[in-house]
């Protein structure tokens, strides 16, 4: 049988892949970490073009939702009163006119302000990506130090599909220029509040 130069070519690298090789043990003891972990996490989400705030109570969020809605500006709650099997189903098109999005994090990393967020808290995968504005609601106590920390608590098994969000889409691609809001969401922020307590 005369081969192809496609299958000559995957024959060549089925028959030279490399050993595998164990991950190597990290110490964390010597990694990054902060006495204040909340303090340097909002520092490092203003460094990215997000801001972050404190709040005592849930109803303030909500307030804020129904203000928003009021405006006639589409709005998604992700941790409150959304159709979560209406969501799944949205395409593109449906969800051209989000204005803001408002989701829980699972967790959030102190060394560069990212936040880990999972299928579970995004129902549509499309959600937090195309909305105009992005709000998300993370519990101070679920702020490690860094991303050996965050891997750690994460069970991908569990939470399947999720992504570290960093701050509003932005881009420098363009005469070095940085610009907010590129191909995403145009601003971030993060509410800082304890759910159970609210």
């Amino acid at each position: 049988m005369i081969m192809g130069s496609r299958e000559t070519i995957l024959q060549a690298i089925a028959l030279n892949k490399p050993d595998l090789a164990e991950l190597p043990e990290v110490d964390i003891s010597i990694t990054s970490h902060y006495n204040d972990v909340v303090r340097q996490f909002g520092a490092m989400i203003e460094a990215a073009g997000g801001s972050v705030f404190n709040m005592n109570s849930i109803q303030t969020l909500l307030n804020e939702i129904s203000a928003i809605k009021e405006d006639g500006k589409f709005v998604i709650n992700l941790f409150g009163d959304s159709d979560i099997d209406q969501l799944k189903g949205l395409n593109a098109e449906n969800l051209e006119e989000l204005d803001t999005c408002y989701l829980l994090a699972q967790l959030g990393v102190a060394e560069n302000g990212a936040l880990w967020v999972s299928e579970k808290q995004m129902f549509n995968r499309l959600i937090p990506f195309i909305c105009q504005h992005l709000v998300i609601v993370l519990n101070p106590k679920n702020i490690v130090s860094n991303m050996h920390e965050a891997y750690n608590q994460i069970n991908a098994a569990s939470d399947g599909f999720g992504v570290f969000i960093a701050g509003p889409s932005k881009t420098a691609d363009i005469e070095q220029n940085l610009v907010i809001g590129a191909h995403g969401a145009r601003s971030l922020r993060v509410c800082l509040m304890d759910l159970v307590d609210s």
